[in-house]
């Protein structure tokens, strides 16, 4: 073993670290072996030659060596990786430092077994002497020569210390070098020396290890005496330059950097191997120190040594990068058994990320967010930030600790440094606590990501741990070591950080939680997901899994030191001799004030005292940075707050005039000297013209009349005034037309989602909108406080014609004026419109109140926290307040393209009640075809990738050079002002070098930038190429009023004196204020838009479409203004660091979002990074066709830089110009040699001046200078020349691959490909750019041709957007996800994230599935109007008529919302109307009605009268014109036209359609309060309890008992008598006769209903107004289910289970039985009671299920008869009343027609003839006649018949009517014939109905009298051929009626005794029908008939015996003749009962 290791490599110092690497390789984990690069290249100990010479041929020799073992080493390498270990590496730290080993879990170490006999007590030797320093310390030892004492740890006794003496080569020294591998040592208890191995040392001394001894863990400290002779402990021993905590004990921090090479490898940040190549790569530095590719020198061994007499010095070219010459200090030698630490994780990993390199450069673009951990949150408990000033500093910790703020803080240092609290009260700050920034976020985002989630917390007891402190200061160090230096920390960053290392330390029980999931369940669970690689880190730096062993504070600062050491002096641990967070913040302070932290960007504080909690800070002490986080604490209107404080006090005033300050002069004085002539000056616009320029009006400027060239001698004369341009006729565009009025497709798309869930909320069962009440819809638009977008939104409101189709006037067309009663704007106004909107709806119940928010994300802030003046929480007091909610008649429509601070936690809007915009596209087809296509950020996006052309979003880097410069001259003022008053001066520049009317011989265009200068001079050339003088709007957003009108006045001014008053117009757009322009520009938009109107003035930005103006938007956010198509520049470049939450910077980008011609398509271009993905339209990332390009019409936006290719001059006069047709992609010979690539900006012009340049020592340009002076705008005509060695790059970083993107909704539709990690050099840039680029795509003339009008040309076209680098880089950097970084950011200010253990957005989500995360996933700030939304108990708080409408800005919502109005007004309409059979009267014959039995206002009928009235055998009801008619003497029917089947006829018939009155009877579907109780449903309560009871009767036509049942909810159980409570069902209650109340109905309602039970009128709440009436519906046995859920407060009669196939006839025969044996019951219970039975009321009503309104004929009016709607309760009451109504059978009333009462004012009030569908039936006199309960056609014509024969009156009222609605669905009609094979319907012919007996035929499943009533119908011809259109001999049928079709004519006679029959002496009848003829039919019976010969005769029985026993009975034979040929059975199995029939022909 040597003695030093000094500059040379031994052998054995190789082996031993190789053997050292090998074997922790193969105990790691991990498949990446432990580096050991840094132990083979040791440096020498002395310094190295200044001149950077080597020290002789010995330095050469260690070069020729290191190269040596390199190769050998890489060999190594490779088998290292082979070798997969699978072990894990050891650790032996079990105390609380930090030793050599990983920190696996340990081996277990077996310890040699002591001596027999020896004692092993511990704390004495094995000799059993005492060892302790407590019992030593005073003895006296002998210690040999070159030993020293040193105190030993051990393990069971941590309170004391082992003393032994070790031979001093063997200890390092005090820099923790040369010492010796090995040990030799005594121990001076027994005095046994020369121990030569530790492990045989440590037995002897009884440690007790369980892990290998190891002298660098054990011996800890060296032993010393002091003043009392006494032993005590002394200084550490320093074994790895520092001690565990890496004490320094020379020099401080700032002097040298001083590391180990050793490392916790899980600790360490870890990177993929390197490839031989990146070693291969290295080149030999100048100093003898062979460096690694784009490895710093001071990098190359892991360590930043700076020694004190060498400071950094940055190099100019790469600012920041440490370029140190001079000595390296020496590490050391290596100690026993290390492990080697890669040197890649702190040096070659971090060469371009922490070697202060621009960003541009940088593998990770992390910039200035939302959450820069300041951001978003206001003294909140979720995020909370704290800006404490002044006093209020004195409460950070208890009294006692505090720190002094140095005096001129800000001065000296020029920052205002920013602590973040971290863990631990920060001490008391006394002094100018102003210069000092606070903020409590990082102590947040420490104490949310300890939060563990819920769902770990419910399985009690768990291994599941949240970090502890110690590992979040290491990985927030960790994170701020690879922060580049214009890179601003970003909370969101570190929480997933947080979240990633938590994660994979409890990776296996994580899983065991997650196992339950199923697959399917897990895509759309929002839980905690694995990302590949952490957000805040690079790509190729991520954390390793830690290790079980937790990390302990005394490790922390080590490792903390290592991880900073990699990034020079950007990073500062303070923790050597740190004994409080008062200490070290003074010692930073001091730092500061000394200048010793220039280069230190953070600096971390840790304190890690004996038994205390460790205790952390962060200071922030970078310009940049502190500056980006002090602004960034401002809220936008905070932000203006300090900027117009600035301005009032003056302190801007310096900035202007050092701006003003040109090295040529004064730029005033050159404005002064500006060649204007004056002579016709212009008048200048009294709009625009301020105090400054009507000072300024005095002052006369020079005439220039002599000009050099001529060329600039064009005034403000020569161009043509706005009033001579509108007075000359022939100045006319072809090309302009206005399209913005109109409704586009994907709009009415919208609307009709819009009303779908309007129709969800009134459908659903909490009946919280019952649509069907309302008549008509009243709205109000809100809009935000700004009167261009109140203006905006009357306009469109006026053009939608919406207000004409509610009925707003009764003018054809309603004034503007009119339409502003509509539209309110959220201002102290606001308050009693809604008043007077909530008072108007409460008392108008059928109006529907439509309260529309728009731009519903502007104020969300809470009433409470909102003070009166401030314009804010307005919304919440009138929206949210209980007079709004709790009307059921308004209905809130929250509007918004950035729905986020509406979706949280406490959301009062319902997941359901969202409508998401529709993508356009969907798997590349066009949805919509739309003549637009939408252009937003998302296109907008992807323009920055696609590598074809110049990308429309870009940030210009020459202005954020002079921004930057000036920003660190003027540290105190705000950025905004500083970047205002630099673009303005550019702005300003720009005009006076595109004018030409400054003379040539100063250099303007080093003075601005190319971007400003092309804006200009784009602006200025527009409007000359347009006949008609149309222009483009350019747009400075400037958020701050002060600032924009000072920008206003500044431009105006210069306008002025440059004489360009008339070529373009300067808007001021304050939002408090109306637009205002100039007179002269008014009249030329008057002109283009053809206005007569005198008085008409332009009142929004789209108004101003095609002038050529600058448009300064001020405000601290835009509030909707919608700008016109004529945008072409949208500048953005002041936007400060205020503005970076998602929802600020989506609606920032949102003011350039564009509608472009869809016919202009692009071609098909796809850059090799294409992907096209087929997936839903609303996924985030959902890919559209190739086709949606950025660039539409193939014209490719070229901003000023790419013009410079045909325009050498600079001077491009239009960068779309159809001239440009030169290929980038075939340069001209030589072209590419003469490339000059800048080194790291891009188009940076040369500095505003001298003295600027001076500021700007770290920042280096490239000088674009001009070949030839400005030309003047009459030469501004580009040159078909292609130079590309003037071209400066508008941007270096921009990617070369072109990744298709959708129409999306926001920024999170849009997925990025990760940033490369190194820029294309500017030459391989450009010439890639060229190769992407199609032939044809930069030419315009391709594709539009005939565009004279710049405007026409840019109506194609998006706007370009100019954007903050810092925001640029934000919107292009992408997360792991894929998606925009900033997706990731707080969603608004108002809200914080409820958890950091949240996932990252997906870019498969959908729109709904986003609006889920952040529900889940955000909570509102107490300020917040939903954070009282929350109420205990329940498990939502969603307001039930609220909707949430959101969709991408600029798109077309509020034409959506408008037309919605619309359309739901016609609903609205169409709902109170419904289609009523209208049909006139069949057969009706008038001759007949000219006499009149009773008088026409005769109330009752007379039964006397009525026996004379003879009886209507005809049936006149229009539904039964397809059936046979009824023979009646004296009649004649038509058998005109073609017989139409019963089924079409069904769906043919004439309707109309009628509006609901208030007596009308509803299906299931109406819910008004009134019916609630009616219905029995109330969300409230449980759905009311219902009884099932059964009721027995015998019945002898059915030959058995039938048992029904009854379904009697609790509430109707007062209409039935019980044996005893509960018990038995005995009857149903009936009036008596005599009883009568104004509110009571006494006669039973029976429905009987199939298939309609939602769809059946079965609520006569409404119908009976209100009255006592007992209504029972009739169901069959299978619908009893759903019939009682639809209806549970209803009493149903269940049909037995037999009649579940039966018809109409069975429902109606079992309705009268059961009501006649409950007669008798009820009478047997009223004579028991001693009254007398005839008291009863007989009466019962059968209803149809399709009876909706009912109505009455007013024979009082002047006019005649006229009907009107009256109640049934009116109707019933008066039938009731009736003084004879006992002697009537059967009484009704007409069908209603539209046409029923024209034409005859005197027609018979009462009548006889057939009733339908509404029938009071006395069910004691017709007791002897049944209806036929087989029957399912025509049993109501049989039963009447039957009746009057059986002698009974039939009455029918004429006065009284009633109205049938079409339900085309369910009910007794529809009937479904099929197979008994198959349940699918087939189609069967009516001949397949019947077959001959006992043959083999297709069974039907269809009862068999259904068959036979079907065939009869249909086959009339065949079986009764004589009989068809033959009336006066019809066919005879006995004792019932069937029909056979209508051509057919039918006599009905009966064969009963003493029954009323028409005269038939005669007849000649052409058939006989007997059907189930009984014993009353005799053969005597038949003989009285005649029949002709020939005739058919049809015989049906039940059976064939039966059938033959009637034949022999009625000795038929006789008479007929039969053929065996002519039996017939119905197509039934011989289970389902056929029917037979035989015919036979009369002899």
């Amino acid at each position: 073993m040597g003695n030093s290791y000094a500059g040379q490599l031994r052998t054995t110092r190789f082996e031993e670290v190789l053997h050292n690497s090998i074997e922790a390789s193969l105990r790691s984990n991990t498949v990446v072996p432990r580096p050991v690069f840094s132990q083979l290249f040791l440096e020498t100990e002395q310094p190295l030659a200044h001149d950077g010479g080597l020290h002789g041929c010995k330095g050469e020799g260690v070069i020729s060596q290191r190269v040596y073992f390199l190769s050998f080493f890489l060999k190594c390498c490779v088998f290292l990786v082979c070798v997969s270990p699978t072990g894990r590496t050891e650790n032996d730290d079990e105390d609380e430092e930090v030793g050599s080993e990983s920190n696996s879990p340990p081996i277990p170490y077996q310890m040699k077994p002591p001596p027999e006999g020896c004692c092993t007590v511990t704390g004495f030797c094995q000799a059993a002497k005492d060892l302790r320093l407590s019992s030593v310390g005073s003895d006296p030892l002998d210690v040999p020569a070159g030993f020293m004492l040193v105190g030993v740890k051990c393990p069971s006794l941590p309170e004391t210390l082992l003393v032994c003496a070790v031979d001093r080569r063997f200890l390092p020294d005090e820099r923790g070098h040369d010492a010796l591998l090995g040990f030799l040592g005594n121990c001076i208890g027994c005095g046994e020396k020369g121990f030569r191995y530790f492990t045989e040392f440590s037995n002897h001394i009884n440690l007790k290890l369980s892990t290998q001894p190891k002298k660098q863990k054990h011996l800890k400290y060296h032993l010393c005496r002091n003043n009392q002779n006494v032993l005590v402990k002394g200084a550490p021993i320093c074994w790895r330059g520092h001690d565990g905590r890496m004490r320094q004990t020379g020099s401080s921090l700032s002097e040298a950097h001083m590391t180990s090479d050793q490392q916790l490898p899980n600790m360490a940040l870890t990177h993929p191997p390197h490839t031989p190549a990146s070693y291969t790569g290295s080149n030999v530095d100048p100093n003898g120190l062979p460096q690694i590719a784009g490895v710093p020198h001071s990098q190359t061994n892991g360590n930043h040594v700076v020694p004190p007499n060498a400071q950094p010095v940055l190099n100019q070219s790469r600012p920041g990068r440490p370029s140190a010459k001079g000595s390296l200090a020496n590490a050391g030698p290596p100690k026993k058994r290390h492990k080697g630490w890669s040197p890649e994780s702190s040096a070659n990993g971090q060469s371009e990320s922490t070697a202060k390199t621009p960003t541009s450069s940088s593998a990770l673009s992390t910039v200035p967010v939302s959450s820069v951990l300041t951001n978003g949150a206001r003294s909140e408990n979720a995020a909370p930030l704290s800006l404490l000033q002044g006093s209020s500093l004195t409460s950070l910790s208890p009294p006692g600790l505090s720190v002094t703020i140095p005096d001129q803080l800000l001065h000296t240092c020029r920052l205002r440094p920013v602590i973040f609290k971290g863990h631990g009260s920060l001490p008391q700050l006394t002094g100018n606590a102003d210069e000092v920034l606070l903020s409590s976020l990082l102590q947040s985002c420490y104490l949310s990501s300890q939060n563990l989630p819920r769902v770990y917390q419910h399985y009690g007891p768990s291994p599941i741990q949240p970090l502890s402190a110690e590992m979040q200061i290491l990985l927030t160090v960790y994170y701020l070591v690879q922060l580049g230096p214009d890179q601003v920390p970003l909370v969101e960053d570190l929480e997933q950080i947080f979240m990633r290392s938590w994660r994979e330390s409890h990776l296996s029980e994580i899983r065991q939680y997650q196992q339950p999931q199923t697959p399917g369940s897990q895509g759309r669970h929002y839980g905690i997901e694995t990302t590949s690689t952490l957000p805040g880190l690079p790509l190729h730096l991520s954390l390793p899994p830690q290790s079980q062993q937790p990390l302990t504070p005394s490790q922390l600062p080590w490792l903390a030191q290592l991880a900073a050491s990699s990034c020079g002096e950007s990073v500062v641990v303070l923790e050597e001799n740190i004994g409080s967070l008062a200490h070290g913040l003074q010692q930073m302070f001091s730092r500061l004030m000394e200048g010793r932290l220039e280069n230190t960007n953070y600096v971390v504080i840790i304190v890690t005292a004996a038994g205390q909690e460790t205790q952390s800070c962060v200071v922030v002490t970078g310009r940049h940075q502190c500056r980006a986080l002090a602004e960034s604490m401002f809220s936008p209107k905070e932000g203006l707050t300090e900027i117009n404080h600035q301005l009032s006090t003056g302190v801007s005033q310096e900035l202007i005039q050092y701006c003003n300050s040109q090295e040529d002069g004064d730029l005033d004085s050159l404005l002064d000297g500006a060649t204007v002539d004056n002579s016709e000056p212009s008048p200048l616009s009294s709009s625009q013209e301020s105090t400054e320029e009507r000072c300024l009006k005095t002052t006369h400027s020079p005439k220039d009349t002599n000009s050099p060239t001529g060329s600039h001698a064009q005034s403000s004369k020569d161009l043509p005034s706005p009033q001579e341009r509108a007075s000359s006729p022939k100045d006319t565009c072809s090309e302009y037309s206005v399209e913005w009025r109109e409704v586009r497709p994907i709009q009415l798309a919208v609307a009709r989602k819009l009303l779908s869930h309007v129709c969800a909320i009134a459908d659903s069962s909490t009946q919280n909108l019952d649509l069907g009440s309302f008549d008509r819809v009243s709205f109000l638009i809100l809009v935000p406080s700004s009167e261009v977008t109140f203006q905006q939104t009357v306009l469109h409101l006026w053009n939608s014609g919406v207000l004409q189709e509610l009925g707003g006037s009764d003018q054809e067309c309603v004034s503007q004026r009119e339409a502003e009663r509509y539209v309110v704007k959220l201002d102290q106004s606001a308050r009693a419109r809604i008043d007077s909107l909530t008072q108007e709806a409460q008392s108008n119940s059928y109006t529907l109140y439509i309260l529309v928010h728009d731009h519903a994300h502007c104020d969300v802030k809470s009433a409470s926290h909102s003070s009166s003046d401030s314009g804010l929480g307005l919304v919440d007091q009138l929206l949210n307040s209980r007079q709004v909610t709790d009307t059921p008649n308004i209905l809130i429509l929250h509007v918004t393209s950035f729905p986020f601070a509406l979706q949280t936690q406490y959301t009062r809007i319902s997941p359901y009640n969202e409508i998401h915009w529709p993508s356009a596209f969907s798997n590349d087809v066009d949805l919509y075809h739309e003549k637009t296509r939408y252009f937003g950020v998302s296109e907008l996006l992807e323009s920055t990738r696609s590598g074809s052309s110049l990308p429309l979003m870009r940030h210009d880097s020459s202005f954020e050079s002079m921004a930057s410069a000036l920003e660190e001259r003027f540290p105190k003022l705000h950025s905004a002002v500083i970047r205002t008053t630099v673009l303005i001066q550019q702005y300003c520049i720009a005009l006076m070098a595109a004018s030409g009317r400054v003379g040539s011989a100063h250099n303007l265009h080093k003075h601005t930038s190319v971007e400003t200068l092309e804006i200009v001079q784009s602006l200025l050339t527009a409007s000359q190429q347009c006949p008609a003088h149309h222009g483009h709007m350019v747009l400075l957003r400037i958020p701050s009023l002060a600032l924009a009108a000072w920008a206003h006045r500044r431009l105006s001014r210069v306008r002025r004196q440059l004489g360009l008053e008339e070529s373009f117009e300067i808007i001021l757009g304050n939002p408090n204020q109306a637009l205002n322009i100039g007179q002269s520009f008014t009249d030329q938009i008057k002109t283009w838009l053809k206005i007569q109107d005198a008085d008409w003035v332009p009142r929004t930005y789209l108004e101003l479409e095609a002038l050529p103006c600058i448009l300064i938007l001020s405000g601290a956010e835009p509030l909707g203004e919608s700008l016109p198509r004529s945008l072409k520049y949208c500048d953005l470049r002041v936007i400060s660091y205020s503005y970076l939450q998602r929802t600020t910077l989506e609606q920032e980008l949102g003011l350039a979002a564009y509608l472009v011609r869809a016919e202009a398509r692009p071609p098909n271009n796809l850059g090799p990074g294409s992907d096209l993905l087929e997936s839903d339209a609303e996924k985030l990332s959902s890919t559209d066709n190739e086709e949606e390009e950025g660039q539409e019409n193939g014209e490719s936006p070229l901003s000023f830089s790419q013009q410079l290719q045909s325009c050498p001059d600079g001077g491009a006069s239009d960068p779309f110009s159809t001239q440009s047709t030169t290929s980038p992609n075939v340069p001209k010979k030589g072209t590419v040699d003469t490339i000059q690539p800048p080194l790291h900006s891009q188009s940076q012009l040369q500095p505003l001046t001298q003295s600027l340049q001076n500021t700007q020592a770290t920042i280096h340009q490239t000088q674009v200078q001009s070949h030839s002076p400005a030309l003047p705008i009459s030469q501004l005509q580009p040159q078909p020349q292609f130079q590309i060695q003037n071209q400066p790059l508008s941007q270096t970083n921009s990617q070369p691959c072109a990744q298709t993107l959708p129409q999306q909704q926001s920024l999170s539709q849009m997925p990025i490909p990760q940033p490369q990690s190194q820029p294309l050099p500017a030459a391989q840039s450009r010439l890639q750019h060229s190769k992407s680029t199609s032939p044809g795509s930069l030419s315009p003339r391709a594709s539009s041709p005939n565009h004279t009008c710049s405007w026409a040309r840019g109506v194609s076209r998006p706007p370009s957007v100019l954007l903050p680098r810092a925001l640029y880089d934000i919107i292009t950097a992408s997360d792991s996800s894929g998606l925009p970084r900033c997706t990731s950011f707080l969603p608004h200010m108002s809200v914080a994230w409820a958890s950091s253990f949240r996932p990252l957005l997906s870019k498969m989500m959908t729109c709904t599935e986003q609006s889920l995360y952040y529900r889940q996933w955000t909570v509102p700030r107490s300020y917040h109007m939903d954070s009282s939304n929350r109420t205990e108990g329940r498990s939502d708080n969603f307001h039930p008529r609220r909707l949430l409408l959101s969709g991408p800005p600029q798109v077309g919502k509020t034409g959506a919302y408008l037309h919605f109005l619309g359309i739901l007004s016609r609903m609205l309409i169409r709902l109170m109307e419904v289609d009523i059979y209208d049909e006139e009267d069949i057969y009706y014959n008038e001759k007949e009605q000219g006499v009149l039995y009773h008088p026409s206002n005769s109330s009752w009928p007379n039964p006397g009268i009525m026996k004379t009235m003879p009886f209507d055998y005809t049936i006149h009801d229009p539904k039964y014109d397809d059936i046979s008619s009824v023979y009646c003497p004296g009649f004649t029917p038509s058998f005109e036209g073609h017989p139409v089947r019963q089924e079409d006829v069904y769906l043919r018939r004439r309707t109309s359609r009628i509006k609901l009155s208030k007596y009308a009877a509803y299906n299931t579907y109406h819910h008004c309060e009134q019916c609630h109780q009616y219905l029995g449903f109330n969300p409230r309560y449980q759905m009311y309890e219902s009884s099932l009871r059964a009721f027995t009767f015998t019945h002898l036509l059915l030959g058995e008992e039938i048992q029904l049942y009854f379904i009697i909810p609790k509430s109707k159980e007062h209409y039935f008598s019980f044996s005893q409570p509960g018990g038995q069902l005995e009857s149903m209650r009936l009036p008596l006769t005599s009883d009568w109340s104004p509110d009571c109905i006494k006669s039973p309602i029976f429905t009987p209903t199939t298939g309609r039970h939602e769809h059946g009128l079965f609520n006569l709440y409404h119908a009976m107004d209100g009255a006592s009436h007992l209504h029972i519906l009739v169901v069959k046995e299978y619908e009893m289910a759903v019939y009682k859920k639809y209806w549970p407060n209803h009493i149903m009669l269940v049909l037995p289970t037999v009649f579940n196939g039966a018809g109409i006839g069975a429902a109606h025969f079992l309705i009268k039985e059961l009501s006649y044996h409950n007669l008798e019951l009820e009478r047997s219970r009223r004579l028991e009671g001693g009254g007398p039975t005839d008291d009863v009321w007989p009466f019962i009503i059968l209803a149809d299920d399709s009876c909706v309104m009912w109505n009455a004929v007013d024979l009082d009016a002047h006019s005649g008869s006229v009907e009107h709607a009256v109640s049934l309760k009116q109707i019933l009451q008066h039938m009731e009343a009736c003084p004879e109504l006992a002697h009537y059978g059967l009484c009704g009333i007409r069908k209603w027609s539209s046409r029923g009462l024209t034409g005859n004012k005197q027609r018979e009030p009462f009548s006889r003839g057939h009733l339908h569908d509404f029938l009071l039936l006395n069910v004691d006199r017709s007791q002897n006649v049944q209806y036929n309960q087989n029957r399912f056609t025509c049993h109501d014509v049989d039963f009447t018949l039957r009746l009057h024969s059986a002698g009974l009156l039939v009455c029918r009222f004429n006065s009284f009517s009633v109205m049938k609605k079409q339900i085309a669905i369910g009910g007794y009609r529809t009937f479904i014939i099929k197979t008994k094979t198959t349940d699918v319907p087939t189609a069967v012919g009516p001949s397949q109905y019947i077959c001959a007996p006992d043959s083999k035929h297709l069974f039907l499943a269809t009862p068999a009298q259904l068959l036979l009533e079907k065939y009869l119908q249909h086959t009339r011809q065949k079986l009764f051929p004589l009989s068809t259109k033959n009336y006066t001999h019809p066919v005879l049928s006995v004792d019932c009626y069937l029909n056979l079709g209508p051509e057919v004519t039918v006599c009905f006679v009966s064969s009963r005794p003493h029954s009323v029959n028409i005269s038939t002496t005669g007849m000649l009848f052409s058939g006989l029908l007997l059907c189930f003829a009984d014993s009353f039919v005799t053969p005597g019976f038949l003989k009285k008939f005649t029949f002709l010969k020939g005739a058919t005769l049809c015989v049906i029985s039940a059976d064939r015996s039966s059938l033959r026993q009637t034949v022999g009975r009625l000795e038929l034979e006789e008479e007929w003749r039969f053929r065996l040929s002519d039996e017939f059975q119905t197509a039934n199995a011989k289970e389902d009962r056929p029917l037979f029939f035989l015919t036979g022909k009369h002899i």
